[in-house]
């Protein structure tokens, strides 16, 4: 069945349907990883957004439900160049194309990803709409993507109630703003027991269970949208615990504690983003997923300072606090880049809350 993928900016690419037929509006982003496709659709961070991934084999290994980082895919679409149908590994569960279809995504195959690629990265991100009808209306349709917002997405996909991953080590609340899975693993694997929150959970109530370290997760979204958090997230700064955050938790401290954030031309996705640790000069190779950063001009220089840039375009990827047990990074440690070229971060916040004794 032939599928459109129809952008604000007037383009039709045309190609094959794939998973669902329905019509979706989204936001349309683009991914350089090789691989990892799985842990991409499932996500959280993803809300909202239809997901071109620029290699141009997709779905060779298939689907290892081990491997996903939430329940279910969060994408509103999934954009690909050829989808491997018939997938090859020894741990493989199934195809994406039925992984697709069991959630309701819809997503296109067969289009130029490249082109497409290249008219983000030079007109910027831009909404569209991935649509099997084949006697659309531009005139109708166009408005209609100008119009689109992801709007709050967090609440969409934080928990609902608390959960807690035991350990025998130190305490970490952990804010679930659309957290990966492996954030709460990479702690609990190293000692720790992590209780998982509802994104609204008061800073009170975190703070009442006397916890050694609070962790605050990625998720999706513009992060100046999320005002009642913001709020709590300041209340938590001017505590004296041990705080680490990733991503968008990363730009809601930096909020809170009076800085601002933009929205960068088309992003930051991939797992090949390199990192600078201005405090060693060392650089490591970043997973990312992100849309708004940091804007360093706005930082208090007595409340934060930069500790990570991004070697490609200079941005901010992270935050050392003054006089304070909180740095917060922009990329993912917890997403095997490198492969394990960041994970030292869980390492230096255990020994910031004092060490698992």
């Amino acid at each position: 069945m032939k599928a459109f993928l129809i952008l604000e900016d007037g383009h039709v690419f045309t190609g094959t349907s794939i998973g669902s037929t329905r019509e979706v509006i989204s936001e349309i982003v683009f991914n350089t990883s090789m691989t990892g496709y799985l842990e991409v659709l499932t996500d959280p961070s993803y809300a909202g957004q239809a997901v071109t991934m620029t290699y141009p084999l997709i779905g060779n290994y298939g689907i290892n439900f081990s491997d996903m980082e939430s329940k279910k895919p969060w994408p509103k679409g999934y954009i690909v160049r050829e989808l491997s149908r018939m997938p090859s590994n020894f741990r493989n569960e199934g195809t994406i194309q039925d992984f697709l279809e069991k959630h309701d995504i819809p997503g296109i195959a067969g289009i130029d990803t490249r082109a497409l690629t290249k008219l983000l990265r030079e007109k910027g991100t831009m909404n569209g709409m991935i649509t099997t009808n084949e006697n659309y209306d531009l005139d109708e349709i166009i408005p209609k993507l100008k119009a689109y917002e992801v709007g709050n997405v967090v609440d969409e996909v934080t928990c609902r109630e608390p959960s807690v991953l035991k350990g025998s080590g130190k305490k970490v609340a952990l804010l679930d703003f659309g957290a990966k899975k492996n954030i709460a693993r990479s702690l609990n694997e190293r000692g720790c027991e992590v209780t998982i929150y509802p994104a609204h959970t008061s800073a009170e109530e975190i703070l009442a269970t006397n916890p050694d370290g609070i962790m605050l997760s990625n998720g999706p979204g513009d992060p100046k949208s999320c005002t009642g958090i913001i709020a709590e997230i300041r209340k938590l700064y001017e505590s004296d615990v041990p705080i680490f955050a990733i991503c968008l938790g990363h730009q809601l401290m930096a909020l809170a504690t009076g800085a601002d954030t933009h929205k960068l031309k088309y992003g930051h996705r991939g797992g090949n983003h390199p990192v600078k640790d201005l405090s060693t000069g060392r650089v490591y190779i970043s997973s990312q997923n992100h849309g708004y950063v940091v804007d360093t001009d706005t930082l208090d220089e007595k409340i934060a300072k930069p500790a990570f840039i991004n070697v490609n375009d200079g941005t901010n990827e992270g935050l050392e606090y003054v006089g304070k047990k909180i740095f917060t990074v922009q990329f993912h440690p917890e997403a095997c880049p490198g492969p394990q070229d960041s994970s030292y971060l869980f390492d230096r916040f255990i020994e910031m809350m004092g060490g698992n004794q």
